[in-house]
């Protein structure tokens, strides 16, 4: 079973960094995790109904009047041209995605079946800056990455992350490390689908190094999506 999950720096976007006397309050900040499911890299461009899916996600996300969205998976393709972009115009938001994907020969591959994919973020307020930093391969043949993009939001400047793991301990612990270094820079939101459960070793060392799993605090019984 996967777990999508949302984790945040304790005590995250509660209220303004300088409240304005008189002015009325920012709304909580609404946020989206949300694996995309490429669907492969059919000539066609719908892997398992890739525009349906689409439709149905964006009529959700505009309902839910989201802040800033996750993506996981998101594909770019000749046929479906790039997906986060796509969700991100119709949304009305700012976006970066970062291809994810094999080394050196996999990118060649990539670009010879025009095609690739890997996390995004999209995001109501402006993106003033944004890097991806590769994860440990930790023996995986598959290269993961992580994409942190930086907010201009009401409550002062937010890294907002994404990314997509395999559910080794390894692969998780080099995540937690790469977050470690972004201590100090602004408060950080991880938007992630980690392959693992919260029982399992890899998220409990990443809650263990001061994230909240905001799913898990806000509903202590519930199962969860997958």
């Amino acid at each position: 079973m996967r777990c999508a999950r949302i984790l945040v720096c304790c005590g995250l976007l509660l209220a303004p960094a300088r409240p304005v006397p008189g002015a009325d309050p920012p709304r909580p900040l609404r946020v989206v995790t949300y694996n995309v499911l490429h669907g492969g890299f059919g000539l066609g461009g719908d892997g398992q109904h890739l525009e349906e899916r689409l439709a149905m996600a964006i009529e959700v996300l505009r309902g839910l009047d989201v802040d800033v969205v996750g993506l996981q998976e998101a594909s770019s393709g000749r046929r479906r041209g790039d997906v986060a972009a796509r969700l991100a115009a119709a949304l009305g938001l700012h976006h970066v995605r970062a291809p994810a994907g094999y080394r050196w020969v996999g990118r060649l591959a990539s670009w010879v079946m025009g095609f690739d994919e890997g996390p995004a973020v999209l995001s109501r307020f402006p993106i003033v800056a944004w890097n991806v930093v590769r994860l440990s391969s930790c023996d995986h043949w598959y290269g993961r990455v992580l994409l942190c993009a930086t907010l201009d939001t009401p409550w002062g400047s937010l890294d907002a992350c994404s990314t997509h793991t395999g559910s080794s301990t390894c692969q998780l612990r080099s995540l937690t490390r790469l977050l470690q270094g972004r201590r100090g820079r602004a408060p950080l939101i991880l938007m992630a689908d980690l392959n693992s459960t919260p029982d399992t070793s890899g998220v409990k060392h990443l809650v263990a190094d001061g994230l909240v799993d905001t799913f898990r605090t806000a509903n202590p019984d519930a199962p969860g999506f997958t």
